[in-house]
């Protein structure tokens, strides 16, 4: 055989071997626990038991500010200090555990890993996360917000 016939089979052996690899991996077949390693990830469960105040005359002064406490994130939706002012869920996306953050101009958490969003209640508004987030009781007293949970 030639060396440019060998070369050729080559690598069209090559091509063939890694597009079924490559197929096989980027498949559509996500169930939200993707492989790492040969293990499976599990999202964190949510925190429990969680208690923890807000001082609102130094905190959360504006609309869409949030703040990270005990896996939980509070958030400001609207002006005033009344309960419905504000919402606290878990901090983990129920996809992977990433990190959510608040986007104040599109008024929903959002996921920066996956692109995964969230209502204010915590509901699913777009995938791939498929459970929605727990959310944590708030209480307002005076200036001091109260998340438990």
């Amino acid at each position: 055989m030639k060396r440019d016939e060998f070369l050729s089979q080559l690598g069209i052996s090559f091509v063939a071997v890694c597009a079924g690899s490559c197929l096989a991996a980027c498949g559509k077949g996500d169930t939200g626990t993707p492989s790492t390693g040969g293990g499976t990830v599990t999202p964190p469960k949510p925190p429990t038991n969680v208690g923890f105040t807000v001082d609102l005359n130094t905190e959360l002064r504006n609309v869409g500010d949030s703040k990270v406490s005990n896996g939980v994130i509070v958030v400001r939706t609207a002006a005033g200090n009344s309960v419905s002012s504000f919402t606290a869920v878990q901090v983990a996306c129920t996809h992977e555990g990433s990190s959510i953050g608040y986007s104040a101009n599109q008024g929903k958490f959002v996921c920066p890993n996956h692109g995964s969003e969230f209502s204010n209640s915590g509901s699913v508004i777009t995938g791939p996360a498929t459970a929605s987030l727990k959310t944590y009781a708030i209480a307002i007293s005076g200036t001091t917000l109260s998340v438990s949970g």
